[in-house]
This record gives C-alpha cells, structure tokens and sequence, in this order.
C-alpha cells in the first residue's frame, strides 16, 4: 500500500511538472528539456560504463549535452538565430571529444567516443527535437496555434498508450510481443493503448482542428508505434545490462530514462510525420 502511495504521488508530480513546464511559457519548455537532457545522460552514462572498461568525463559530457536543444531552442524560438551560428559550440563539443581521447590515455577510447556518441544520438537528439514540435513550422498545420499544442499531445499519446496498454493487457493480455525483451507486454496491451490513444487524438481534433481528423489520427498511430519501439529499446538495453531501473531519482517510477524512453523514438518519428505529410 505505502509503494502504490509512493507511486502515484510521484506520478501524478512527473505529470504535473511535465506539463506546467510545456504549457506556461516557451522558456520554461526549454528549461524543462535542458533539465530533462542532463538528467537522462547522466543515467544513461552511469549505467552504460558501471560494469565496464569505458570512462567518460560526465562534466564535460554533461555540459556540452546541453548545447544541441539549447541551439535548436534559440534557432526554433526566435526563428530569426543563424542555425549554424547557434550550433557551432556544439559542433566544437563533438571534435572535442574526440580530440581529447588521443591524450586522455584511456583503456578503451573508442568505447568511450561511442558510449558519449550513443548519448548524442539516444537522448541528446530526440529532446532536442521536442522545441522543433513547438516552435517549427509544418506545411501540414492548417493555421495558427499555441506553441505546446504538438509537444503536449505527444506527451498525452504516450501517457495514454502505456495506460491503455496496462489496463488491456492486465485484462486480455494472452500472447507475448517480444517476452525475451519485455515479459510482461503483450499484443492485446499494445492494441488496446493504440485504440485508447487514437480515441485521444479525435478528441484533441475536436478542440484543436489544426490537422484534419485522419492526420490527428495518423499522428497519434506514429507515437504510439515508436514510441513502443522506444520502450521496448531501454527494455532490451536494462535486461542486457542486467537492470531493473534506469536509476531512482522517481521513488516507485525508477530513473528519468524510465519515464521518458517512449519519447526517445516517438518524437523524432512525430517530426518526421509532420513534415513528411504536408508534401
């Protein structure tokens, strides 16, 4: 009783946090992302070179992990930025971290460039791409709305698919979707989230017809797709490396990474949608 407490206070917390943050103004998204960014690298650093031979400088890592949302925040936001420009600190980051392995003497160099690497691309990237749902333009937008609208909805399509899926699988769930990777999904769990989220989308429709109904729907399929394929990732990595948690910063949540793997592949896959329908 006192860890299904435990549980839902810090849900309903996350939940709160996330969505103020995304809602109240354009900087406070961004604040949300950067935090969000150091958070999930830091776990995901820590658990990738605990049992191994790879070590990482987390300071410096950490710190140039924030350049690449804060220059998509400044380029996105204020539209008019020099991407380049805004991009270049990050860019000399990338060298740097290559550069410094040829000094640093470490045991396994290319372990470290590919675990830093692997953080760019796994975490750094995809939250990034969340201030590209809420300030760039999509030629599949049909007019004008406020900025969290498409970053709040990914959030909603998430929450709803893992919600839908445990309470369908908890009910009819029979037969296994990967169980060497996730033992405890199934396939009529991730029918009924995907069912219950695209009900979700018509309802957003009806409050924001920013898309056509099918486009809202199409939108909402793309998340809860890959953003299964993001769960199913940080599953495969943790049984691989023999965790249970991503780490305990959410008592009864488990670590950042654990609340946030869905978005990891749904929101670059969310841009993608956007851009690539309104061609």
């Amino acid at each position: 009783m006192k860890n299904f407490l435990t549980r839902t206070l810090t849900g309903a917390a996350y939940v709160a946090i996330m969505v103020f943050c995304t809602v109240f103004r354009p900087w406070s998204l961004g604040v949300l992302l950067l935090l969000l960014t150091v958070l999930a690298v830091n776990e995901f650093l820590f658990i990738q070179s605990s049992n191994s031979k790879r070590r990482v400088n987390k300071v410096v890592v950490l710190c140039g992990s924030v350049l690449l949302p804060l220059a998509v925040f400044v380029q996105t936001y204020l539209k008019g930025a020099d991407f380049f420009l805004t991009l270049v600190p990050y860019l000399v980051f990338i060298v740097f971290l290559f550069v410094s392995e040829l000094f640093a003497e470490n045991e396994d160099p290319f372990g470290n460039l590919a675990l830093t690497m692997l953080s760019q691309g796994y975490v750094v990237l995809p939250l990034s791409l969340m201030s590209v749902l809420a300030f760039g333009s999509f030629p599949i937008i049909q007019q004008e709305h406020p900025f969290y609208i498409l970053p709040l909805a990914v959030l909603f399509f998430v929450w709803c698919n893992d919600t839908g899926a445990y309470l369908a699988g908890s009910l009819l769930g029979k037969h296994k979707l990967i169980p060497r990777i996730s033992p405890g999904k199934t396939w009529e769990g991730s029918i009924g989230g995907a069912i219950l989220t695209i009900l979700l989308s018509v309802l957003l429709w009806h409050f924001w017809p920013i898309m056509s109904i099918f486009q809202w729907m199409g939108f909402a399929l793309v998340v809860v797709i890959f953003g299964t394929f993001g769960d199913l990732t940080e599953s495969l990595m943790k049984r691989k490396l023999g965790l249970k948690d991503s780490g305990n910063i959410l008592p009864g949540h488990g670590g950042i990474l654990d609340r946030i793997d869905s978005l990891l592949l749904a929101v670059p896959s969310a841009v993608i949608y956007l851009y690539l329908c309104g061609f």
